[in-house]
């Protein structure tokens, strides 16, 4: 009893450590019950480049900041619970290595870990929490996961109209698909339920149309494209398989 006291009020004051870490605006982590799992610094994928984060590995939430002064200090806290999260092994490319796909409903992103046998862990030590905490298997088939955005650098072009991105003619992300878009591809607004319930956000043209082909079908109309004997939705005439593609937002 006396091991486990002792490794309570450790925990607790670690927790502590971490949540003065981030100056007078920290994040209240310590509630009964939550344990703090491990920690380290990997590196994140942003919308422009790489960018070195701290992590911090809860056995309900994982929680990744922004290092300031030395590794000491930390800010912009995001907390994610572990119930939302869907990991995604990468295959290493010849700039980086050591990669995975973290997806939640609202953000999904890249990370890179210093080596294989780190990268290994942090996934084996995540899904363990996971596993733990629902006592069921990790992948939620209800869960809707947001598509990671497609870096800046990798796109010279529009991913729709290929117009050449310049000064001017800036770079959009589509919400719903990830892709980088120009402005005029993407116009269209949409309610995207697992990012923002109440928020309208940017989506690609092609995301939009999708959008709009579905909301007509469901409609249906006197064209006979609702077939009231066997309740199947057809296409209109004319149309093809790659008119079913998905696309994204800014």
């Amino acid at each position: 009893i006396m091991d486990a006291l002792v490794s309570e009020y450790q925990n607790r004051q670690r927790i502590k450590e971490v949540e003065n870490s981030f100056g007078p605006s920290a994040p209240q982590l310590f509630t009964p019950g939550r344990f703090l799992k491990g920690e380290g610094p990997l590196m994140k994928q942003g919308r422009k480049k790489w960018e070195q984060k701290m992590f911090f590995l809860f056995n309900d939430i994982l929680v990744y900041s922004s290092i300031i002064m030395n590794n000491r200090w930390h800010k912009n806290p995001k907390i994610i619970p572990l119930k939302d999260i869907m990991l995604d092994d990468m295959e290493d490319f010849d700039d980086v290595k050591h990669q995975w796909l973290i997806c939640t409903p609202c953000k999904s992103f890249h990370v890179s870990a210093s080596s294989d046998e780190e990268k290994k862990s942090w996934m084996q030590h995540i899904e363990a929490c996971q596993q733990t905490l629902l006592q069921e298997p990790v992948l939620q088939t209800k869960t809707t996961y947001a598509k990671s955005w497609i870096p800046d650098r990798a796109a010279q072009k529009c991913m729709r109209c290929l117009a050449t991105f310049t000064g001017i003619n800036r770079r959009h992300h589509c919400r719903k698909c990830g892709f980088v878009v120009c402005n005029a591809c993407s116009k269209g607004r949409a309610l995207i339920e697992h990012i923002d319930p109440n928020k309208p956000l940017r989506i690609c043209k092609a995301c939009n149309k999708m959008k709009d082909d579905q909301t007509f079908r469901l409609r249906g109309d006197s064209s006979g494209l609702w077939d009231e004997d066997d309740q199947t939705t057809h296409l209109p005439r004319g149309s093809t398989d790659s008119d079913k593609i998905s696309s994204g937002d800014e």
